[in-house]
């Protein structure tokens, strides 16, 4: 599964290079995604419906301090997944017009979030209420028995494996360009044995070594989590309204600088918070788990 993650990654990454054009990537990100999304949701729902699925218990798991900490990490996974469009909307509005690109983009990034990631939520817990895994698909099989047709389960894996490495080719341009910069020649053709050769090596030992360590710390959602409290927390809710200031510096007697101030102390606690409580999920969940444990 490893093999064809890092096949595929690589292999996107020279289509990229050869379309030249973010909205080629965007569109086939978009694609699979849905088809994800809807075989995620359908397979939730049969499940839900039939005679295999588990019986339906939608109280809280563990303690209040458990759950407190989980409401924390709960937001932090939420910022993780409505924020990851603004790095693809940075790149997409580099050029001008930046205004109508960047409200098209984000009228874009968020009716797929939300027509996917609700539906999969939704479907998810409705089926297989408190016992829901951080990835629904882990849901599709009972202690190596499968709850579904194994061609349907086969296809939903391909495709998650596609919209990865759809996700990875966005996600993966700094590296790529500084592997350009290192390993590439500026005065080749940019398709040629010099260049090429050296980008496949290059961007495949990265997607390797990646994949390699993603699978030795088999925490999805407390890894999301993390990145959420430390990385889109700040970039989402904090840096924003301090640029906002510090560039058109408003009147400190107006309502909307201290509604900024206001914005950026709430959401500079609540992702120093989220932080303590995603470092502490990882720590309990450690004692549970083992290097490639859900390989």
């Amino acid at each position: 599964m490893e093999s064809l993650f890092c096949v595929a990654n690589s292999v996107c990454s020279l289509l990229w290079d050869c379309s030249g054009r973010y909205s080629f990537g965007c569109s086939i990100h978009e694609v699979l995604c849905l088809l994800y999304s809807a075989c995620a949701a359908g397979g939730s729902i049969y499940i839900g419906k039939s005679s295999k699925g588990p019986e339906k218990n939608y109280s809280l798991k563990g303690d209040t301090e458990n759950r407190l900490f989980g409401v924390f990490n709960a937001l932090s996974i939420i910022a993780t997944t409505y924020g990851n469009g603004i790095i693809p909307e940075i790149q997409a509005t580099l050029a001008p017009p930046v205004k109508g690109k960047m409200f098209k983009a984000l009228s874009v990034c968020y009716t797929i979030v939300c027509v996917t990631f609700f539906s999969v939520a939704i479907s998810g817990y409705w089926a297989f209420g408190n016992e829901s895994e951080g990835l629904i698909l882990s849901n599709f099989v009972d202690n190596g028995k499968p709850l579904l047709p194994k061609w349907f389960i086969y296809m939903t894996n391909v495709f998650t494996i596609l919209q990865l490495s759809a996700v990875g080719v966005v996600y993966l341009q700094p590296t790529n360009e500084v592997l350009e910069q290192t390993f590439g020649d500026a005065k080749s053709p940019e398709f040629s044995s010099r260049n090429v050769i050296p980008r496949v090596i290059s961007r495949s030992i990265a997607v390797t070594i990646s994949t390699i360590i993603a699978a030795m710390l088999p925490f999805f959602g407390d890894i999301n989590s993390l990145i959420g409290a430390f990385g889109f927390m700040p970039l989402d809710f904090v840096l924003p309204v301090i640029f906002f200031n510090l560039t058109f510096k408003p009147s400190k007697k107006s309502p909307i600088f201290w509604l900024n101030v206001t914005i950026a102390v709430v959401f500079s606690t609540l992702g120093a918070i989220a932080a303590i409580a995603a470092v502490r999920q990882i720590a309990l969940d450690a004692k549970n788990y083992k290097l490639f444990a859900n390989v």
